[in-house]
């Protein structure tokens, strides 16, 4: 089954896109309904969002106030540069070996606006990006909304990881016998713990770079909005106090599972902490001070559910800050835990989270509930809600019920992965779409 899977991050950095051709495979202890499957991903690329609509987004993201008409262009302007981003890779994979088949589904995470968690559990997640201008323009089924459903459950829609993580390092849990553990290191920062039995926990930890990001953007009035390479960092220090006064959020004090996201690890997080410490760090000290709040939530995450892991596993954007992977080796060192990149493992650290959503979408696809690791037991749910294409069936016709996946593989790319290419032309305007 070919998937194209479609998602942009806390960090709004881009759209990341994927095709990618998911399919069982003889494997130990597989069977027929609950098979090992192989995902393979034909092309992986980060495209970058147009500056204007960027803007837009991060906007939006902050909680600026939003009509019903700006909510619904925004909605439907996302939605085309997802089509976009969706088609050129399409188009870009049938030049390659075993790439001219079309894709049988679309899965679009969109960009999330909102994650909404009241009295420390997720009451409702809202993502944006139509995904009927994405079916419209494939000719492809889309699968979105894919956190609902979990939440309605009574589960916290995030992170979804654990899924994935779960079916993959199981096996490598039960030969190290130590759990292993995983981060992804986008705006947000989420943990999983997979332990020598299979069973897994997955939670938001806290910020990863978002708060990064958003002072240094604040700091240089938006013409940067990252820290590159670590720089910023390694040329301050950390101010202990201003770390101690972070770490007093009640956030990293509360009990997994639960889930974050930008709404609450926002600059008056940083704005407060500032104050309650006294102190008025250069921007240097502070971007160190912060990097070192990410690697300390992480760590004290992957070792407050268990034995300490034999391996923490890095994913995302931040793994290309020197400063902040120096800094989660430094906190895990004393436990004997080392610190490497998916890319180690065969898994591209940039687009894990795009394998993720493919295998969301076969899931759903073949109507098997996902069993999140933060999910009520009993209560798991087959995630998302299907768009149709004409002429396209929206039942699979395997002549089998699916109950799970009993493993997972990553095969070698075929095609090279570029992190982001140059932004593709505005979408049309709403006046232009509807003519």
């Amino acid at each position: 089954m070919r998937i194209v899977s479609l998602q942009s991050g806390t960090s709004v950095d881009g759209i990341d896109v994927a095709v990618v051709d998911v399919a069982p495979v003889d494997a130990p202890g597989a069977s027929a309904e609950r098979p090992t499957l192989s995902l393979r991903p034909l092309l992986a690329r980060t495209v970058a969002w147009p500056a204007a609509l960027r803007a837009e987004l991060l906007a939006a993201v902050a909680g600026e106030p939003m009509t019903p008409e700006s909510f619904c262009r925004l909605d439907a302007l996302a939605g085309q540069e997802f089509a976009r981003a969706a088609a050129d890779a399409v188009e870009a994979v049938r030049g390659l070996p075993g790439g001219a088949a079309d894709p049988d589904l679309v899965v679009s995470h969109g960009q999330t606006l909102h994650h909404w968690v009241e009295s420390g559990h997720a009451r409702g997640t809202l993502q944006i990006g139509q995904p009927a201008w994405i079916a419209e323009r494939l000719g492809v089924p889309v699968l979105s909304d894919v956190r609902s459903a979990d939440i309605a459950a009574g589960g916290e829609g995030a992170p979804l990881m654990g899924l994935f993580d779960r079916a993959w390092l199981a096996g490598e849990a039960a030969a190290a016998r130590r759990p292993i553990a995983t981060v992804n290191l986008g705006g947000i920062a989420n943990v999983q713990v997979v332990a020598p039995g299979g069973t897994a926990v997955a939670f938001d930890s806290g910020p990863a770079n978002g708060l990064i990001d958003a002072v240094v953007a604040r700091a240089t009035g938006g013409e940067r909005t990252q820290d590159t390479d670590g720089r910023l960092a390694h040329a301050g220090r950390v101010r202990e106090a201003l770390l101690g006064a972070l770490l007093t959020h009640p956030y990293f004090s509360a009990a997994p599972p639960k889930s974050t996201g930008r709404e609450t690890f926002d600059l008056a997080v940083v704005d407060r902490a500032l104050a309650a410490s006294g102190l008025r760090p250069s921007t240097e000290d502070l971007i160190a001070t912060l990097t070192a709040l990410t690697a300390r939530t992480v760590a004290d995450a992957v070792l407050a559910v268990g034995p300490a892991p034999a391996m923490l596993i890095a994913s995302g954007g931040g793994v290309h800050n020197p400063a902040l992977m120096r800094a989660l080796e430094a906190a895990l060192a004393p436990h004997d835990t080392s610190v490497v990149t998916s890319d180690a493992l065969g898994v591209p650290a940039d687009h894990k989270e795009s394998l993720l959503f493919a295998l969301v979408g076969w899931l759903s696809w073949h109507g098997v509930p996902a069993e999140l690791p933060g999910t009520p037991a009993g209560r798991a749910r087959v995630l998302g809600r299907l768009t149709p294409a004409m002429g396209r069936p929206l039942a699979p016709s395997t002549g089998r019920a699916l109950t799970g996946v009993s493993g997972l593989r990553v095969e070698a790319p075929q095609a090279e992965a570029s992190r982001v290419e140059t932004p593709a032309p505005v979408a049309a305007t709403a006046e232009e779409a509807h003519a």
